[in-house]
């Protein structure tokens, strides 16, 4: 945010952030007894896939960027498989995800293209 770095440019990142945003609005959906278990959990790794790329990015060596932005996509597959549950327990539904899926979907291929752009 205050840093400006170069992060903030990827589009792995802007995807990352709509998919926080998008994961948040969803989790509202859920019901009040769910906040503090599936519901935290779609946050966390959410926020993951975020703070991730940023943390991957700012470091030197090739190896070690792939490495945080493989965490990242895995976090983004976590996500998918919770909402799997999600659906499954009739706490929302695949229409009510719509803008979520395509941020998710669109986070993954982002990720999946700087790793494979960056292989050493």
């Amino acid at each position: 945010m205050f840093l400006q770095l170069g992060h903030t440019k990827l589009d792995a990142y802007t995807a990352a952030r709509q998919l926080v945003k998008e994961c948040y609005i969803a989790v509202t959906q859920f019901p009040v007894d769910e906040r503090f278990v599936l519901s935290q959990q779609i946050k966390r790794a959410a926020l993951s896939v975020y703070l991730n790329i940023a943390e991957g990015s700012s470091r030197r060596s090739q190896i070690e960027r792939n490495r945080y932005y493989e965490m990242a996509r895995g976090s983004v597959i976590e996500v998918d498989a919770a909402l799997d549950v999600a659906i499954d327990l009739n706490y929302c539904s695949v229409e009510s995800l719509k803008a979520l899926g395509e941020a998710m979907t669109k986070c993954f291929k982002n990720l999946s293209g700087l790793i494979n752009s960056n292989k050493v």
